[in-house]
């Protein structure tokens, strides 16, 4: 197991620290904007440096909603036979757009899992994270 529950709890509410080892170990997650109160849901790869994420993302939807409203959620799970898990950003982001933010940037090795260019660097900035780790298994029976 990934981490202990107290009592046999099959939920376990993370701290930050166990919540950013999970985002730092995870490279795929969703991006989650709202224009106009219209949510939209991104699935995108990402790296993180610094407690801050970085994903690549070429113009449409994604870049132009970026740019009306900076406010994201952010969320990466996993699942694994026994146990499963999911956290959730909440923060800002913004389109890099000096040369040694884009250097930077570039110097972490994000690849795009998809062939296609992706010229603009996405950096995001928590301001909250928060996070569960889920036992598996078989509801439990009704007490009567």
């Amino acid at each position: 197991m990934m981490f202990d529950h107290e009592d046999g709890n099959p939920i376990l509410n993370l701290d930050d620290e166990q919540a950013w080892k999970l985002v730092e170990g995870t490279k795929h997650g969703r991006l989650v904007v709202t224009v106009a109160g219209e949510p939209d849901i991104f699935p995108v790869n990402y790296v993180v440096s610094g407690r801050k994420l970085f994903l690549r993302t070429a113009p449409g939807n994604k870049l132009a909603e970026l740019t009306i409203n900076s406010k994201v959620l952010f969320e990466t799970d996993g699942v694994l036979s026994e146990e499963a898990w999911s956290v959730v950003l909440r923060g800002s982001a913004r389109v890099l757009d000096k040369s040694a933010d884009i250097a930077a940037a570039e110097a972490l090795g994000l690849k795009s899992w998809v062939p296609t260019l992706k010229d603009f660097y996405v950096e995001i900035t928590p301001t909250s994270v928060s996070g569960r780790h889920f036992l598996l298994g078989e509801q439990p029976e009704r007490e009567i």
